[in-house]
């Protein structure tokens, strides 16, 4: 039961479950960048340089092995275009962490700048003010 315990106070805390948050919230993430990629960026590209379709870039480096209608041993292929499009997904990942980290560290730089208050008088400083006041006097 003790262990049970322990497991609950290192789950519950505070790092572990802003952890598990920010890997969802990524792999979300990556799902978003992945289609946009794939539906949106990639077919005006494909379509720039000529009609491509990057999913249908492969080399064959063995072509399949057919009796008739059946496939004896498939095809051995590099699907180039796909690798292609898996790095526009990883640079467009990447300069999206690398703003929000710029950002992050940009808002904690100017709170390290900012000047903190003065810290209020303690009750033996307010006292010395009361008597070289009133030694002034």
């Amino acid at each position: 039961m003790k262990m049970l315990d322990e497991f609950k106070a290192f789950a519950m805390k505070g790092n572990v479950v802003d952890m598990a948050v920010g890997i969802i919230i990524g792999g979300a993430f990556g799902k978003i960048i992945s289609s946009f990629v794939a539906d949106v960026l990639m077919p005006p590209l494909g379509l720039l340089l000529g009609g491509v379709d990057f999913k249908n870039m492969v080399f064959t480096m063995k072509e399949a092995v057919m009796s008739g209608a059946e496939v004896v041993t498939p095809a051995v292929n590099l699907n180039y275009g796909i690798f292609i499009q898996n790095v526009v997904d990883f640079l467009i990942i990447a300069f999206a962490i690398f703003m929000a980290i710029k950002a992050m560290n940009s808002m904690k730089k100017k709170e390290e700048e900012a000047p903190a208050a003065p810290p209020a008088p303690t009750m033996d400083q307010e006292l010395l003010k009361e008597i070289r006041d009133l030694l002034k006097k």
